[in-house]
């Protein structure tokens, strides 16, 4: 196979299964994942669970009739306290959407043993939305629960929002010709045809949650149709998943074929960061300069980095705060 296969890295491609009355989305993280990695030196199991979350986030993002931004945080009392990501909608159509994410973590608790996900331990799963200026933000919690964070997000999507969803997700790191290591990462997502949910009936969407719970949320009718996508997507290899070899829209066809799948325009996803000195200002701005003087350091500055791209910011204590002395200019 030549590479144009390989165009399909960094996006997430909308389809529905027009006989079943379910819809989805299969996306491939490559280059945005390693951007994200690449700013940190995380431990693997950490590097694990950021490119878990960025999965789910770029599937359920795309699926929304998004404005802005989409983030979800997990939380926990675990060596891996804090995992954040944000997609933010592409600016106009066909642009690409925007994706950034990191991890707070204890590295003397970090263990070696044990899966990724139980470096979390107890705490919750939280997808928030923000349309906006002039809206007022979205936001569902639930606990953490399961042994991943897919099966989080499935708890989340049937007690938040009634909506049968499944997720099978593969990553993991992967070597290329002459010895290169990157992250690759791949997954499909299913949800039955929501009704009513601040998550948009008119796009493609697709789920699926842990079968017995599933059922739980649809009629008589949509059991069966819902069971039997369950069932071939249970056949999906991990290769399959992440890619490169096999296009999605081969997936889908080779896993749904009898239940006549219809793709739409793929969206192509980038690593981006909307930290801004100005941005950094206007945080600074609720202080006074009594308490900006506690953040000057040795040599006179109030320093500021961006924990999702590692940007560094300098400015001049003078010029900052409700008190500030000095105008407003660029950052040293």
């Amino acid at each position: 196979m030549t590479d144009h296969s390989r165009t399909w890295d960094d996006t997430v491609l909308p389809f529905q299964l027009d006989r079943s009355d379910i819809r989805g989305r299969v996306a491939r993280l490559d280059g945005v994942l390693n951007a994200v990695l690449a700013q940190h030196d995380y431990p693997a199991s950490v590097e694990a669970l950021v490119a878990e979350a960025m999965l789910l986030t770029a599937m359920i993002g795309q699926m929304i009739d998004l404005r802005w931004k989409l983030s979800l945080q997990i939380r926990g009392d675990g060596p891996a306290r804090i995992i954040a990501t944000d997609y933010y909608a592409p600016e106009t159509k066909g642009a690409p959407a925007r994706m950034r994410a990191y991890a707070s973590f204890d590295s003397d608790r970090i263990s070696s043993s044990g899966t990724p996900f139980a470096q979390i331990g107890k705490g919750y799963f939280a997808i928030l939305i923000d349309q906006g200026q002039g809206t007022k933000p979205y936001q569902g919690i639930t606990p953490i629960a399961g042994d991943s964070l897919s099966a989080c997000a499935e708890t989340y999507f049937a007690q938040s929002e009634q909506l049968p969803t499944r997720f099978q997700l593969s990553f993991g790191r992967s070597q290329i010709a002459g010895g290169t290591e990157n992250w690759r990462a791949g997954g499909i997502m299913l949800q039955k045809m929501p009704k009513a949910s601040p998550f948009h009936a008119d796009q493609d969407v697709v789920g699926e949650n842990r079968l017995l719970t599933a059922l739980d949320l649809v009629d008589e009718e949509s059991a069966e149709s819902w069971v039997r996508a369950n069932t071939l997507l249970d056949t999906v290899e991990e290769m399959e998943l992440v890619g490169p070899v096999i296009r999605p829209t081969d997936l889908l066809y080779r896993l749904f074929h009898e239940e006549k799948p219809r793709v739409y325009d793929p969206q192509p996803v980038r690593f981006g960061c909307t930290c801004s000195a100005d941005r950094v200002r206007q945080s600074l701005s609720i202080y006074s300069a009594r308490d900006i003087g506690h953040m000057t350091t040795p040599e006179g500055l109030v320093t500021a980095d961006c924990q999702f791209c590692g940007a560094h910011y300098e400015f001049d204590p003078a010029s900052l705060g409700f008190e500030a002395t000095e105008p407003i200019g660029e950052p040293d």
